[in-house]
């Protein structure tokens, strides 16, 4: 896990030995079952977490009980509710475990410790949220540009493992379709 771990971060920056040391301090190890919540909408977001194996699903349920899928993440991806994790407020979002998962926990305390130490460490999560923003900015055009047969090519494109390690009820609702509108494509 730790080799996994030193090997995303060193995709966008290098790291001695005694600096993966100092990252390794800040994190903490969380395993959760499948059907598990890692933060609950409306509790206090304790944690950002890096997934190291398992799938989350990322939801927000309206006032009337539908649930949205905002976004998946799978191996090697970051989530959270990162505007509760951020001010310290309570969470307008879920993140729920659809596989047996495996995380890295870092604390808003341990990020901002830890970018603190190691500026290189604030350029790496930089360069994460600025990947993040546009990955969001590309699903909200899709969602107000493409029908739903181009919404399913463009995820099947860039995701295809993820079909096969999610519902069709879980993949209409990421991508704002009924069921039946699914299985017709």
């Amino acid at each position: 896990m730790r080799k996994f771990l030193r090997a995303h971060i060193e995709a966008i920056v290098p790291l001695t030995d005694g600096e993966f040391a100092i990252v390794l301090d800040h994190f903490s190890e969380r395993e959760a079952k499948k059907g598990e919540y890692l933060i609950r909408e409306g509790e206090l977001v304790p944690d950002a977490f890096f997934v190291i194996s398992g799938l989350l699903k990322l939801i927000h349920t309206d006032a009337e009980g539908k649930e949205y899928i905002v976004a998946f993440a799978m191996e090697d991806w970051w989530e959270s509710d990162y505007l509760a994790y951020f001010t310290e407020t309570r969470a307008s979002m879920s993140l729920q475990c659809i596989e047996d998962t495996e995380v890295y926990c870092l604390s808003l305390a341990a990020y901002r410790n830890l970018c603190s130490r190691l500026p290189k460490m604030a350029l790496f999560f930089l360069e994460k949220a600025t990947r993040g923003n546009i990955g969001a900015q590309q699903r909200i055009l899709s969602l107000i540009t493409s029908n739903a047969r181009e919404r399913y090519q463009h995820l099947l494109d860039r995701y295809p493992e993820l079909l096969q390690r999610v519902s069709k009820a879980q993949l209409a609702t990421y991508l704002g379709v009924s069921r039946e509108t699914l299985s017709r494509i």
